[in-house]
């Protein structure tokens, strides 16, 4: 039997036994230019399991079929792994093998691959100014465009870190010349790009969507982030808490020929986007309950939402089961889920929150639902007298055929 038919029987297998549900294993990532925040859950004497010259892991990806794109990266680094019966194979081999029955043949038929995922994102401190790129300019270096979506989750966020405040965009009368001379002074120190914009303070339990193109710091809460599954990015602040940034991180998915083009770097910048006078308006969220069911035992709730460029690619809830609870949720596509308080079951599996990890141990808390499962309904059992059984779970690209938008909270 050769590797592929291998992974398709695995994968088929896997399948049946959980019903249509996946076990995942933890998938770490680090980030040479960044400190952790230490809320993953990962033991402390593993936080630099890659090496020092890697730096420390700071980002834990859930049902990725998308590779990290670090320098000196392992050959399978952002990848998540199925584990089923003692076998091991990337979830990528499974949508590859299984694409209809895991991922709904609509999205199977138009991306040939799961084309979204998720992350928690954990550091002390405040990152850079920086944006993604549009499909249109990532396409130059042969990449896709990112959006992205923020939830802050308050089981995760005990500690907010050194700076809990995020800059989003330009303030209004910022010009590109102004944005220009701050790619300039590139090697001078800090070049200033912060005195443009705006920090907007976070709060446990809400989020912000983020369109390509988007200038942003995060700041230091840790944040659940569903995504398209690309990881390309630009940089525009040269220092961040007095360490200096690369400015290869500023031009690593721009055209070699335009690393030296400033008028072209200003120009990634979505110029009216960032200058918003309401910028508020049209991206921060909130949690909205998708039914009234907490006299149910249950509450289900809207907490990543809208459309970017007037497409819905991606979407996320959270659910929380009370105690001795259960319920059937039947969703419209199939989705990646992280169990962030208490222990129950989901379907036929057992699912847990860890309280400590160990770099490549293995958990209970995460697993990916295949279409199949979640369009005929899965069941969630909070199996604790006392602790709310809570879960996040993240879709693609146009699922849902009633979704908010963002600002609808306000209602």
């Amino acid at each position: 039997m050769n590797t592929a038919t291998s992974v398709n029987h695995s994968a088929r297998q896997a399948l049946e036994a959980g019903e249509g549900i996946l076990r995942l294993a933890p998938t770490w990532v680090p980030r040479v230019y960044l400190q952790p925040g230490r809320r993953l859950k990962l033991d402390p004497r593993d936080l630099y399991a890659f090496g020092a010259h890697r730096g420390g892991i700071d980002e834990r990806w859930f049902a990725s079929t998308t590779p990290a794109m670090n320098d000196n990266r392992t050959p399978d680094e952002g990848l998540s792994y199925v584990v089923s019966e003692g076998k091991r194979f990337t979830l990528k081999e499974a949508v590859e093998a299984e694409g209809p029955r895991l991922i709904g043949r609509a999205m199977w038929e138009k991306y040939r691959r799961w084309p979204v995922y998720s992350k928690f994102f954990d550091n002390s401190g405040p990152i850079m100014h920086h944006l993604h790129q549009s499909e249109e300019q990532a396409k130059l270096v042969g990449r896709e465009g990112k959006p992205e979506g923020y939830y802050f989750p308050p089981q995760l966020n005990a500690t907010f870190g050194n700076f809990p405040h995020t800059y989003f965009g330009l303030e209004p009368g910022t010009t590109k010349e102004d944005i220009r001379a701050c790619l300039e002074r590139w090697d001078t120190g800090d070049n200033g790009i912060l005195d443009f914009s705006k920090a907007y303070r976070l709060k446990p339990g809400t989020g912000w969507l983020v369109p390509p193109r988007i200038l942003h710091a995060p700041g230091s809460l840790l944040t659940y982030e569903p995504q398209w599954g690309s990881d390309v990015l630009a940089m525009f602040q040269s220092m961040v808490e007095g360490r200096p940034v690369p400015r290869s991180l500023l031009t690593q998915d721009v055209p070699a020929d335009k690393h030296d083009d400033l008028d072209f770097l200003a120009e990634l910048v979505d110029w009216p986007a960032n200058v918003d006078s309401e910028f508020k308006k049209h991206h921060y969220l909130e949690p909205i309950p998708v039914h009234d069911s907490a006299s149910e035992g249950y509450v289900d709730k809207w907490v990543v939402y809208g459309l970017i460029d007037g497409e819905q690619k991606f979407s996320a809830r959270e659910l929380t089961v009370m105690p001795g609870a259960r319920c059937t949720i039947a969703d419209p596509g199939a989705y990646g889920l992280i169990v962030t308080q208490g222990h129950g079951r989901i379907g036929g599996l057992k699912i847990d929150c860890p309280s400590i990890i160990r770099f490549g141990q293995m958990t209970q808390d995460e697993v990916f639902v295949s279409w199949e499962a979640a369009t005929a309904g899965v069941t969630f059992v909070n199996d604790s007298a006392t602790d709310p059984l809570v879960t996040l779970r993240y879709f693609g690209p146009d699922v849902h055929k009633n979704m908010p938008q963002a600002g609808e909270h306000m209602r």
